[in-house]
């Protein structure tokens, strides 16, 4: 099972957790259990094409997964995978 943290603002899809857990060897497969879990996730975290949408980013353990494999990065039970809404100002 993996950790994935869930932003503030996307609390209201898994009741408020702040953290669930969720079964996959990738990546994509996590985000796709995360949705099919708690339904409104995949409109929020892909693109049409199917993608990680541009200003979402998730990391592995501290890593970008756009720097590693994208979301075909594997994952091993016990990983943190952490949703992060960009922040843009000025």
């Amino acid at each position: 099972m993996i950790k994935v943290r869930i932003p503030a603002q996307l609390r209201t899809l898994t009741g408020g957790a702040g953290e669930v857990t969720i079964d996959g060897s990738s990546v994509g497969e996590v985000l796709e259990g995360l949705d099919a879990a708690h339904p409104g996730f995949g409109e929020r975290i892909f693109d049409d094409e199917g993608g990680l949408r541009r200003f979402v980013n998730v990391f592995l353990d501290e890593e970008d997964v756009r720097f590693l494999d994208g979301l075909a990065t594997p994952v091993t039970s016990g990983q943190t995978l952490s949703i992060v809404p960009a922040v843009a100002g000025g």
